[in-house]
């Protein structure tokens, strides 16, 4: 389908059943409603974002709640970058940066995620690999970008939510397929892209980060076909860049106040890491590698290994005294500031996590600029230097404090069992002929849209289709319905399966 000529409807042009229509009235608001009006939308309010909200009530953010926090920072950046004089041209040149379009990509970029948060995602990926044959796998961007496409059904005459051509754009974090778009691919630069090598410890399978499956390409290219000539093919819109910049923020931010809330996060720890740091910075960047492994958990060790990932991954903008000065300003936000008191549910404590909160938004909002010629592992738009390394510090306290606890370790691999156990009760059932009739109808529906995305001489047709619909409809799962569907296949449930529209 060819695309308009005019620059300004291209940016507007959806789908297959979108009219320009009045170019006066804002489609971009209207792909924001057709968002939050998707079912999937509501489905994150039941998605663990780091802590599973089954396990700690309403005081941590879900998929839903995190979704709206990234669209409020994005639409701050995107109203002020657009509002500046000293960006104005140049974002115009490389293709436009409207707030309602950053808005609608922030609050669709978690549609596709999974229940049980990354866990989910990583072991839905090997599954469908290595269980269902599936080359592409899994990739949460690339299903969120499938369901505003193709499997989220708005209306008997279109399929996906028709959204235009440039929050299509805006969504694409990393716009490439797992191992063959664009040619050459992404994954064979050096340095790749943020998200585009493949994993050490599996590199014949492609992109660790994508935006697409294959099934899904033409859509992306007709989404880029505007930026053709603007910027590279697997560079971000600028758009996307403060979409992925303002999750960023908000991941940094969000989740350590969440961490502090439920009193996961201790003041003790945190300090010891950081001042030993400080205190021993010299010694830590003298010895070995080896000897820095063997460090293990000494205080100050693991830090020391952030600073020497920065410097290997990102040399562009690793930076040791800017480095130096983010961990002395986490610290006395974090150790002297929000973690000197536990949390105890009191409107004065609520009221001094609003207020760190906003500041690090505010601070972080303030330092976002534009580059013409951004480094291939950054983006148009992004945080200055210093606040740059202040997210990378921020990260680190919640990987390092929360993320490696053994505790937590051990309720993620009972939620990995369990997806492992749904996906292949689902297959059995898929592959019961005395049961086909009574599948449940989305995973029904699924299968034939699946076989229908595939070439009528694809190997194995049936199969990969079947395989592909099992992973969407995994994916579309809350946390409680993949609990609650695996208690009825397996027979623990009393009650029968009731949930009648099973995303």
């Amino acid at each position: 389908m060819e695309l308009p000529a005019d620059p300004r409807a291209r940016r507007l042009f959806g789908g297959s059943a979108r009219a320009l229509g009045d170019l006066a009235v804002s489609p971009f608001r209207a792909d924001r409603d057709r968002i939050v009006g998707s079912p999937f939308f509501a489905r994150l309010n039941g998605v663990t974002q780091v802590i599973s909200p089954g396990g700690s009530g309403l005081l941590v953010h879900n998929r839903l709640t995190h979704s709206l926090k990234v669209a409020q920072v994005a639409r701050a950046v995107a109203e002020r970058l657009s509002a500046d004089p000293a960006h104005r041209d140049l974002l115009e040149k490389l293709g436009g940066c409207d707030p309602d379009v950053v808005e609608a990509a922030a609050l669709a970029h978690d549609l596709g995620h999974p229940p049980f948060g990354h866990l989910g995602e990583r072991v839905l990926d090997r599954l469908a690999r290595q269980r269902l044959g599936l080359a592409d796998g899994f990739e949460g961007n690339a299903q969120s970008y499938r369901i505003v496409t193709s499997t989220e059904i708005r209306g008997a005459a279109t399929t996906g939510l028709d959204l235009t051509a440039a929050v299509r754009a805006a969504m694409l974090k990393y716009p490439w397929t797992r191992l063959d778009h664009p040619d050459p691919h992404p994954r064979h630069l050096d340095p790749a892209p943020r998200g585009a090598a493949a994993p050490p410890d599996d590199p014949e399978s492609g992109s660790a980060k994508f935006g697409a499956y294959r099934t899904e390409l033409d859509d992306l290219r007709q989404a880029r076909k505007p930026f053709a000539g603007r910027i590279p093919d697997w560079q971000q819109t600028p758009e996307a860049s403060i979409m992925d910049t303002a999750d960023d923020i908000a991941y940094a931010i969000h989740d350590v106040e969440d961490f502090y809330r439920v009193g996961v996060l201790q003041q003790g720890a945190v300090a010891a890491e950081l001042m030993a740091w400080q205190r021993e910075c010299g010694h830590f960047r003298a010895i070995t590698a080896s000897a820095l492994a063997a460090a293990g958990r000494r205080p100050g060790a693991a830090i020391e290994r952030l600073r020497r990932q920065l410097h290997r991954k990102d040399a562009w903008i690793a930076d040791d005294g800017a480095f130096a000065a983010a961990v002395e300003h986490v610290r006395e936000e974090l150790v002297e500031g929000l973690l000197a008191l536990p949390f105890d549910g009191s409107i004065e404590a609520e009221q001094y996590v609003a207020r760190f909160s906003a500041r690090w938004s505010t601070r972080f909002v303030d330092a976002i600029t534009v580059t013409p010629e951004p480094d291939v592992r950054s983006g148009y738009v992004l945080l200055a230097k210093p606040q740059w390394h202040e997210v990378q510090v921020l990260k680190f306290v919640h990987h390092r404090f929360v993320l490696a606890r053994p505790d937590l370790a051990l309720h993620q691999r009972g939620q990995a069992r369990l997806l492992g156990t749904l996906v292949e009760a689902l297959w059995e059932w898929l592959l019961d002929p005395e049961e086909e009739s009574r599948l449940p109808r989305r995973l029904h529906d699924l299968v034939e849209l699946a076989e229908a995305e595939l070439h009528p001489r694809t190997p194995d047709r049936i199969g990969r289709a079947r395989g592909r619909a099992i992973v969407d409809f995994v994916a579309q799962l809350t946390d409680g319905q993949a609990v609650a569907m695996l208690d009825a296949l397996s027979g623990r449930s009393g009650a029968l399966w009731t949930d009648a529209f099973v995303l």
